[in-house]
């Protein structure tokens, strides 16, 4: 197995469809900057996406996560899960998504081979969602989509939501209620940051400790045991029915020790943290013909060179100033 310099192995990845997103979310694209996106001609192909997981697949990489940007702008997206899902090694594919494409496009999702699906639901208010993805949108249309996917087999179907003091704080115990009550597994996320575009304050975190007690004094809950040592969500299930919701505590509690994941963004580039300033351009590699051998040979330095540890020395970077990739370039 592939190890990094501390040990980790590789087994996931997170590849990137595109850039572009239909939504403005305050901690990722906020309404207010300016975005550039990428020409079509520098997006990776089908093609080239499926060469790299090859390659990455014969590493031990057992898991792949579509993300974007959103990865439903990304047309004929079932196209490139047919693909994936024809890998040797390739045990689990699934998705995150804002869920606005969601209802027309979860059948032909689950019928090319996708697994499972995430969904991020912010809040449960019209207005307060809204605000927070800066357009003026309708939580009733995410859950239709979440019910489609839900009725197309993807399974389990879960929902990301990420807690942000004075946004949608209040609402932890309601989303929590509403999706078990769905039989959907919530992952409530430290607000975390990603990137340089936003305003980002340790005041505006809420921890997922917090978080835990306020659903458990209402609905009770114990600790499950983690699966492995990559799980980025402490996991909890409720007393009465057993249904699972997780905390994902990047801020509080970081996993970095345990961190198996590699991010291939849409143009191209290898990145080993979500938090990386700079990724490795494997595109021109693809482009100028390198073979399977070649790539494989190229990650290995990459993933064995690896130190990243972002999130436990993440005051001392920031003090320091450095430049971080934008979530949309390289997804969640």
């Amino acid at each position: 197995m592939l190890r990094d310099s501390l040990g980790r192995p590789l087994r996931d990845l997170r590849l990137s469809l595109t850039d572009r997103c239909n939504l403005r979310c305050s901690f990722c694209m906020p309404p207010e900057k300016e975005f550039k996106f990428l020409p079509r001609q520098e997006l990776l192909s089908f093609e080239e996406m499926e060469m790299v997981v090859q390659a990455l697949a014969e590493l031990g990489v057992k898991k792949v996560r579509l993300t974007g940007g959103e990865p439903l702008l990304r047309r004929h997206i079932e196209n490139l899960i047919e693909k994936l899902s024809s890998v040797e090694g390739i045990e689990d594919i699934a998705l995150t998504t804002n869920g606005f494409r969601l209802k027309e496009k979860a059948k032909a999702l689950k019928e090319s081979g996708l697994k499972r699906i995430t969904v991020s639901v912010q809040s449960l208010k019209d207005e307060v969602y809204s605000k927070i993805v800066g357009r003026n949108a309708s939580v009733s249309e995410l859950i239709e989509g979440i019910e489609a996917a839900i009725e197309a087999g993807l399974s389990p179907v879960k929902v990301n939501t990420t807690v942000v003091k004075g946004l949608n704080d209040e609402e932890v115990v309601d989303i929590a209620k509403f999706f078990k009550k769905m039989g959907v597994i919530v992952r409530f996320i430290e607000y975390m940051d990603v990137g340089t575009l936003t305003d980002w304050d340790i005041s505006k975190v809420v921890s997922g400790r917090e978080i835990i007690e306020r659903i458990g004094v209402q609905m009770p809950l114990e600790p499950i045991p983690p699966k492995d040592g990559s799980e980025v969500s402490k996991r909890f299930r409720y007393l009465d029915d057993g249904l699972e919701v997780g905390i994902i505590t990047s801020i509080t509690q970081p996993f970095c020790r345990g961190c198996s994941r590699l991010r291939l963004s849409a143009d191209g580039k290898l990145y080993t943290c979500l938090f990386a300033q700079e990724g490795f351009d494997i595109k021109e590699m693809l482009r100028k013909g390198a073979d399977r051998e070649t790539l494989k040979e190229a990650i290995k330095n990459l993933w064995k060179s690896r130190k990243d540890r972002y999130s436990e020395e993440r005051f001392s970077k920031r003090a320091e100033g450095s430049k971080k990739v934008e979530m949309f370039r390289v997804g969640g």
